[in-house]
């Protein structure tokens, strides 16, 4: 049997904390959202001034990203290059740029999602999360 690191809350307020200065450095209001490795929501954030909508995208891809062990950009690719079926995939929502997963010692243990700028800034945002618990 094999030991996996898990997400503890001083972890995910790191992450948060890392994320929100990102964001707020760029003045990018955005939602960031962290999941564990099964996709469940551990925090959610909506920033002054990010849209409504924006706190259901920002979970979706963190979902999708803790799902599928891999950038949420990766699904989202995979249908712009014309595989339209892949929108069908069960219990999969967030396909786009924006989910990233946690990683550490190849184990997914969570994901970030962040939603409400460019697609390639909201995974700028979730990196920056990311990196502050060295990961």
């Amino acid at each position: 049997m094999k030991t996996k690191a898990v997400l503890e809350i001083a972890d995910v307020k790191l992450i948060a904390a890392a994320a929100e200065a990102e964001a707020l450095k760029n003045s990018w209001a955005v939602t960031i959202a962290i999941v564990d490795d099964g996709g469940h929501l551990l925090w959610l954030q909506r920033l002054d001034g990010a849209a409504g909508i924006s706190s259901h995208i920002a979970p979706a891809k963190a979902h999708t990203a803790a799902l599928g062990r891999r950038e949420s950009k990766v699904y989202e690719d995979v249908i712009n290059q014309g595989r339209m079926s892949f929108l069908s995939a069960p219990a999969i929502q967030g396909m786009l740029e924006g989910g990233v997963p946690i990683i550490k010692d190849g184990q997914c243990i969570g994901a970030v999602g962040v939603s409400g700028v460019k697609s390639s800034e909201d995974a700028q945002i979730a990196k920056a999360g990311i990196a502050a618990i060295g990961l």
